[in-house]
């Protein structure tokens, strides 16, 4: 199945899910009509429910839709990013029990997208209009994702809100981030100076790397540690600041999404 018909056959599911959910939960009819039902794609519907989000009483969401849909129309990369995304979120959080939940409700997966247009402004020199969206994005969904960061595809970020991503990061594909987790700078450096996430890795809630370090391949990040230097592929680091604590031993810790370490650690 190639990419265009992912999209498709994705979207047919989550129309045939809403008609049914409709029936289930009358009272949200009408916003399942005009977030879903009414919208003849899927990249039309996700334009619309982030102009709608992000809109304010000085900017439209018309004029935000507009945008979006010019960056979707522009960059295949950002629908197959939002696809990726969608699926990853589906698959690793099992309170997500419909593809249109993330699409609907969940601020983690709606900041990933606003992302990706503010990254193809961004890239495009619409630099103040990519501040906007990174503003609005923290302001609504308690996410604050710098326009330049790098951001690879299949990410679920769970529960958003406190996650922070500096300008110079990069994140690659299918890594996990949780509530409270921060990507930054250490306050002195100029240039280069955030960290780089390498794909597999888990960052577990409220942990903090700082610095222009490198988080290696399928590497694991406790919740609460505070790292300070590189992490070497396959690791699990916890502490403040963090020290290797353990291996994956071939896993990948963003998709098990396990966050315990051994006791005896």
């Amino acid at each position: 199945m190639d990419d265009k018909e992912l999209i498709e056959s994705t979207w047919k599911i989550i129309q045939e899910e809403t008609e049914r959910r409709v029936k289930a939960e009358p009272v949200l009819a009408s916003f399942f009509h005009t977030t879903i039902l009414e919208h003849n794609s899927f990249s039309a519907a996700l334009a619309d429910l982030i102009a709608n989000d992000l809109g304010s009483s000085s900017v439209q969401p018309m004029m935000l839709r507009s945008v979006i849909k010019d960056a979707i129309n522009s960059s295949e990369e950002i629908l197959d990013g939002t696809m990726k995304d969608l699926l990853a979120a589906k698959e690793k959080d099992p309170s997500c029990r419909y593809l249109s939940e993330p699409l609907l409700f969940f601020k983690g997966f709606k900041s990933l997208q606003s992302h990706r247009v503010a990254s193809w402004l961004w890239e495009n020199s619409r630099h103040t209009l990519a501040h906007y969206f990174q503003s609005r994005t923290s302001e609504v969904y308690g996410v604050d994702i710098h326009p330049a960061a790098q951001l690879g595809k299949g990410i679920m970020i769970d529960h958003g809100t406190g996650v922070v991503i500096g300008e110079t990061s990069v994140v690659e594909d299918n890594v996990s981030i949780f509530q409270g987790v921060t990507l930054g700078g250490t306050g002195k450096d100029v240039g280069d100076r955030h960290p780089k996430v390498r794909a597999g890795v888990l960052l577990s809630a409220s942990s903090t790397v700082l610095g222009n370090v490198e988080i290696g391949k399928n590497a694991k990040i406790a919740a609460g540690s505070v790292v300070l230097d590189n992490v070497k592929e396959g690791t699990t680091v916890a502490g403040v600041p963090a020290k290797e604590v353990g291996q994956s031993t071939g896993n990948i810790p963003a998709d098990e999404i396990d966050h315990l370490i051994e006791k005896e650690i």
